[in-house]
């Protein structure tokens, strides 16, 4: 029996100035159908998620969704036609209910003549949230009572109100933990049952395997080939990706986990948060120190705390002169960096360019007299697209135009340019390809090598035993244990310590 096919893209080109973003992309989706769709940073796949759900044009090519021309104006045109998208980035606003957040540009469903009938409102918002396994959030509350993951669930019952004949799923599960996933791939494969169709785009080889019927890869913009589900292997998907083998050693392979006896940092007795509660530690020159947990551990709020970004309750961060680190700015101040799990809000003015973003924490060392020296700020900036390989035009484009891994690599450009000695590192290699994975584990090695110190807090045990010299464990906020690098980790071992 023949598929119908729901979205076909026929000869799809798009250029950002002389950047070809995609050329001659051939795309067919079926229905009943979840397509994975991967390739390296830069390699496409969010510039066709886009194109599809109306943010951006496309500059040639025909696309059709439901057997009839697809040329929307904008992201409610496309929802009109049909299309939903979640994304990985932030796409709650600031200032609204969870209800006003999911019937956004819907509210005259709800229109009462002059008044909104917010009862009706509240219920059909509460009924689509216990659908999708997120009761918890209440639908008159304001948005900002919930934390990023709560929110990213918030977009999703927005995007499936409308029962779109099209989801599509940009890298959202890297903003998702476990709980959140299994919800998430649940929704995504209800979706197929019912004969509609799922986009899904992930850096994840294992949950693409697990839960697509046929995955796409997408190469420096044009489209390489197609996967059916007896084809799919990680070691085939990765060689197309790249273009070439890559080794599954790519973490460091000393085993020893030496670093320097110099304390440069130390917490005593920190409480922060809602969780987080009399926590110390040390970290030491040249040391990577790894902090792993379940995602609502505390994790994420003692990187914070350790930069001096939230209030402490109780202890205090001791930088190695005696310095109290009790705000970014004296962080900053004393050589510290900051990677903000939620890179796109914490991390980057997205609508900035990368020079304004990599020259912010050395502007002392650029100003001559009251002004800045832009010769001095363009050479930084250079100095870091080289260093970090940015796929960029150049320093004036903005942030926001680039793909989350050389996103990613303006932030690390920011700190290595300001020379940090010590940096916080919030899931580093969140929502990026195995290519950018690898260079930014070889980065970490390099700084380590050079007497650098680093705070890496990931949810992926692997990465904390390939790159840690000691991983500390918390669990409900609190110290759980410490395991020292060697041969015999494994795991088994942190998950004991974690649950």
């Amino acid at each position: 029996m023949e598929k119908e096919v729901i979205l076909k893209c026929t000869k799809m080109c798009k250029s950002f100035g002389p950047t070809k973003a995609l050329v001659d992309v051939d795309l067919v989706v079926n229905r009943g159908e979840i397509r994975g769709l991967i390739g390296e940073n830069g390699s496409g796949k969010s510039t066709i998620s886009s194109i599809v759900a109306g943010v951006l044009p496309y500059d040639s090519g025909n696309i059709e969704f439901l057997g009839k021309p697809h040329k929307p104006a904008d992201m409610l045109e496309a929802q009109q036609a049909g299309i939903s998208m979640v994304v990985q980035e932030a796409g709650t606003i600031q200032n609204l209910t969870v209800m006003a957040n999911i019937f956004v540009g819907k509210e005259e469903r709800f229109s009462r003549g002059l008044f909104l009938d917010k009862k009706a409102m509240k219920k059909e918002a509460q009924q689509i949230l216990d659908e999708i396994g997120a009761s918890h959030i209440r639908a008159d509350d304001s948005i900002m009572r919930y934390n990023f993951e709560d929110r990213k669930l918030v977009e999703i019952a927005r995007a499936l109100y409308e029962k779109p004949e099209l989801l599509i799923v940009d890298e959202t599960t890297t903003a998702l933990p476990h709980k959140g996933r299994e919800v998430l791939y649940r929704l995504m494969k209800k979706q197929a049952k019912e004969n509609r169709a799922v986009l899904f785009i992930s850096h994840d080889m294992d949950e693409l395997m697990d839960n697509c019927n046929a995955i796409t890869v997408l190469r420096d913009g044009r489209l390489i080939a197609t996967l059916n589900e007896d084809e799919m292997s990680i070691p085939k998907m990765r060689s197309l990706m790249i273009g070439r083998e890559i080794s599954d050693e790519y973490y460091r392979t000393d085993l020893d986990g030496s670093f320097g006896e110099e304390v440069v940092l130390k917490a005593e007795h920190l409480s922060a948060g809602e969780i987080l509660e009399d926590f110390s530690f040390e970290l030491h020159r040249g040391e990577i120190l790894g902090i792993g947990g379940l995602s609502d551990c505390g994790m994420h709020d003692l990187g914070k705390a350790v930069y001096g970004a939230v209030k402490l309750l109780t202890g205090k961060v001791i930088y190695k002169d005696g310095t109290e680190i009790k705000s970014p700015a004296a962080a900053v101040s004393k050589k510290m960096g900051y990677v903000s799990k939620n890179r796109d809000i914490e991390s980057l003015i997205l609508s900035s360019s990368i020079t304004s973003n990599v020259a912010l924490p050395s502007l002392n060392k650029l100003q001559k007299g009251v002004y800045l020296s832009a010769k001095d700020e363009e050479a930084l900036t250079n100095e870091q697209i080289k260093e970090m390989s940015i796929k960029c035009e150049n320093g004036a484009q903005t942030v926001d135009n680039l793909s989350g891994g050389n996103k990613q690599k303006v932030v690390f450009g920011k700190w290595i340019g300001n020379k940090a000695e010590i940096l916080i590192l919030d899931c580093p290699t969140r929502g990026i390809d195995i290519g950018t994975k690898v260079a930014m584990y070889k980065l970490m090695y390099r700084l380590k090598q050079e007497g650098r110190s680093i705070i890496m807090i990931s949810e992926e045990i692997p990465e904390l035993i390939g790159m840690s010299d000691r991983i500390i464990v918390i669990r409900d906020g609190k110290l759980s244990g410490i395991l020292e690098r060697s041969d015999t980790l494994n795991e088994h071992s942190v998950i004991e310590c974690m649950l």
